[in-house]
């Protein structure tokens, strides 16, 4: 799309406010902010440039709140996901040709609801998983992040059932996403999806998503675990709500 259609009146309104919305999201919980933006903008633009144009916004706010919270990263959790994390992400598109779009954003929309009732319901305590559950768990995030842009609740799952808090995960999702962004970007340069359009938006709205991500960390601050836990919950059960609107159309 042509630059001048960024300056149009309701794009400059409401872009902006949706990427504050999504990284005070992201600020408070560590992840989300694709799952809150992307949708809504795609409401605005075409998927095939919200998509390129986030990642970089994604990148940025990763990279700056996993610097800030690196003390508190599970770092062999993340060692033990990056793998095959970065497998999903090559191998994703072959994967999912093999299986229908629709059928499998909604397979996760379900999956995540119950996730996230299940996550509040035992307070932050997840599913008990083996180590060996990062081969898939790993594989499949890569995956779904890189050809539909939905990764984190999935990390979240393993995480949570790897005995991480919410402190725990909102530090390491941001280190994953510093790794997965990089990967999409990569993927998204080398297919030609960036166009001076979507440069230009990324370079415009950065402001905005610090803004958002500072917020968002400073309402953290002054938040209770057992509301922590609540949000990352609620978050997730959003999430999923939005990802089976999307299998349905």
């Amino acid at each position: 799309m042509p630059v001048t259609e960024l300056l149009q009146p309701h794009i400059l309104i409401l872009a902006p406010l949706v990427v504050f919305a999504a990284y005070v999201v992201f600020g408070i919980s560590g992840f989300g902010s694709t799952l809150v933006a992307v949708p809504l903008l795609a409401h605005l633009f075409p998927l095939k440039f919200v998509v390129p144009f986030f990642v970089i916004l994604d990148c940025v706010g990763a990279i700056n709140m996993g610097l800030r919270l690196r003390a508190d990263v599970m770092r062999p959790e993340l060692a033990l996901l990056l793998p095959f994390m970065l497998l999903g992400s090559f191998a994703g598109v072959y994967l999912l040709l093999r299986v229908s779009p629709e059928l499998l954003i909604g397979g996760l929309g379900l999956f995540v609801i119950f996730f996230g009732v299940s996550y509040v319901a035992k307070r932050g305590r997840g599913f008990p998983l083996p180590r060996w559950a990062a081969a898939p768990i790993g594989t499949f995030g890569g995956a779904t992040s890189t050809v539909f842009g939905i990764g984190g609740p999935i990390y979240v799952f393993y995480l949570a059932g790897r005995n991480a808090g919410p402190e725990q995960i909102r530090a390491t999702m941001p280190t994953i996403f510093m790794f997965t962004t990089v990967a999409r970007i990569v993927l998204f340069t080398i297919a030609g999806l960036y166009s001076p359009a979507a440069l230009v938006a990324a370079l415009a709205l950065m402001p905005v998503m610090a803004l958002g991500v500072w917020t968002g960390h400073r309402l953290h601050l002054n938040l209770s675990r057992d509301t922590v836990i609540r949000v990352i919950g609620a978050l997730l059960v959003i999430s999923g709500i939005s990802l089976l609107l999307r299998a349905a159309g």
